[in-house]
């Protein structure tokens, strides 16, 4: 079997995201970024690689085709941190198209996000993309890009 024909039998489905606090994730993906609420569920069973016992709420958001799996465990709670630099091996961040990035990351800043300081790209050349990064409740980075009409993307 080659390659294509096995990438073709795949589907995508989510990007589970684990959050501390199930209300304050939603103010910010769902009341700030504008994903919707597709279902909710509760389970308290035991699931692999998550030490017992174990009770969580799951939340599945989406946004233009892109869905999020939010994970708020109650039992046993929620452990480390997420990555602080785009180096670390992983899932470095979620990227959003704005037409005017620092007024996005101004209003996410309303919804409970934080402004990454000194991740600002692109003021002295507005012909250049434009990025900045948000930190949502967690930690987690978002990145709102601007791409200039034109420029290669």
């Amino acid at each position: 079997m080659t390659q294509n024909a096995a990438a073709s039998t795949y589907r995508s489905s989510h990007v589970g995201l684990c959050v501390s606090d199930l209300e304050r994730a939603l103010r910010f993906y769902r009341d700030g970024l504008g994903f919707t609420e597709m279902a909710h569920y509760e389970l308290d069973e035991q699931i692999p690689e998550v030490d017992a016992p174990c009770s969580l709420t799951a939340t599945i958001i989406e946004k233009d085709g892109l869905r999020f799996e939010l994970l708020a465990y109650s039992k046993p709670g929620v452990i480390g941190k997420p990555h602080h630099r785009r180096n670390n091996l992983g899932l470095t961040h979620l990227s959003f198209f704005a037409d005017d990035i620092d007024a996005a990351a101004e209003a996410m800043v309303e919804f409970g996000g934080t402004l990454v300081p000194d991740t600002r790209v692109g003021l002295d050349d507005p012909q250049s993309a434009q990025y900045v990064f948000v930190a949502d409740p967690d930690g987690n980075r978002v990145e709102f890009m601007f791409i200039p009409a034109g420029t290669a993307w």
